[in-house]
């Protein structure tokens, strides 16, 4: 525990936006960490965008011109500009494309560490990601809604199957600009226009703020990384490589992941690689997502699933199943890619994420306990996928084979 604590708390006292010096300066301090129990480390950069907000606030820009033009008569302007933006928003943060910051925005530079353990001769690979940068937070997150909720609507709470989807709003404040200009309806284009603004007005927020700690959100899954770095090098696997990941510029929308696929993906194959991504693992509760989307609801392999659901019944931890995120990690981008792939969160006792993108995000407030059992997760599911890989070979002996959505 003492171990998981102290790689929380110095990595948490570094400011860790994405692109930034302390990000870099967070991918040094956790390739060093690495060097010591792995066979290779890298820290590989990538290019990266900065921020989320940034781009979804000058779509949500775009969309109010084009709403003032439609006031002054320009339906063809408001209806053509609503539907482009709308469609801007939805690319962004689905994760697809991204064509609106490709083509209109300058990226930065971020850090991925890349650290490789168990057997380097196998052709079987679980890759274990993690992220180290940080997010800024806003009034969008001020989580005292939920906590109402929480107390005075249990019943809402224990029904509930995901988290709301907070994107569809800013989805529809365009579309529905575009929509009304399109067929003469005013109202549908002040509805959208009101939520346009309150769209933009979130994100201006958001830019401008520093990073929060970031303690559970992700240190605590670096720290289940470095952890397992080092099981697996007391106790040396046959039979599997293990790829262990930190990646930057997750909070801008899994920037870092989508270097290390450009990078790597070409190199491992999709019958004999998985992927298990630890993101906020700190807050009580293990929790394996079912499936994850912004706009559209993507499950995740079911056969994998089961196989962590069963390593974790093993080694007598307690995952919480059934539940699905309307946020995104990264592991959306390998699932998208058609690797097997299980995400690994945590909630407390009323579902929520305590301190989630909150400056209260400290070290003093992860769960160490549920760290190190995401750790041991992390280690159970790797021997299992050894053992299956020098029984059955390729496929791990997993029924069926994940559909790849994206090339």
């Amino acid at each position: 525990m003492s171990i998981l604590r102290s790689a929380i708390e110095r990595l948490a006292a570094i400011p860790r936006l994405p692109t930034s010096a302390g990000e870099q300066r967070a991918a040094e301090i956790i390739g060093a960490e690495l060097s010591t129990c792995c066979s290779s480390v890298e820290i590989e950069p990538e290019p990266a965008y900065s921020s989320y907000a940034v781009p979804i606030g000058l779509l949500c820009g775009v969309a109010l011109v084009s709403a003032w033009a439609g006031a002054r008569g320009h339906r063809v302007v408001a209806t053509v500009g609503g539907a482009l933006a709308a469609a801007g928003i939805v690319d962004d943060v689905s994760g697809r494309r991204m064509a609106f910051r490709r083509c209109f925005l300058r990226p930065g530079t971020t850090q991925n560490v890349v650290a490789v353990t168990g057997d380097d001769r196998a052709e079987a690979t679980l890759v274990v990601l993690a992220h180290h940068d940080a997010a800024p937070s806003g009034a969008v997150f001020d989580q005292r809604v939920q906590e109402w909720v929480s107390r005075h609507l249990p019943w809402l709470i224990a029904r509930a199957k995901s988290n709301p989807p907070l994107w569809w709003p800013v989805v529809a404040g365009p579309a529905l600009i575009s929509l009304g200009s399109a067929t003469g309806r005013t109202r549908w284009w002040r509805i959208g226009s009101v939520l346009t603004a309150c769209s933009l007005a979130a994100m201006l927020d958001i830019a401008r703020r520093p990073a929060v700690p970031g303690a559970n959100d992700n240190l605590s899954g670096v720290a289940a990384v470095l952890a397992l770095a080092r099981a697996l090098h007391a106790e040396p696997l046959r039979g599997l490589r293990v790829v262990l990941v930190s990646a930057g510029a997750e909070e801008a929308l899994q920037e870092g992941i989508r270097g290390f696929a450009r990078r790597h993906f070409p190199g491992l194959a999709r019958d004999r690689t998985c992927f298990l991504n630890l993101d906020t693992v700190g807050s009580g509760r293990l929790v394996m997502l079912e499936g994850e989307g912004p706009i559209r609801m993507h499950d995740y392999d079911a056969a994998f699933r089961d196989l962590v659901a069963d390593c974790a019944a093993s080694e007598g931890i307690e995952l919480v199943r059934g539940l699905r995120s309307r946020n995104s990690t990264d592991g959306a981008v390998p699932h998208r890619h058609g690797y097997r792939t299980a995400t690994l969160v945590s909630v407390d006792d009323r579902k929520l994420i305590p301190h989630y993108h909150l400056d209260t995000d400290l070290p003093e407030h992860v769960d160490l306990g549920s760290v190190e059992q995401a750790a041991r997760l992390a280690g159970a599911v790797a021997r299992e996928l050894a053992a299956r890989a020098q029984r059955f070979g390729a496929g791990f002996g997993l029924p069926g084979r994940p559909v790849r959505q994206v090339t």
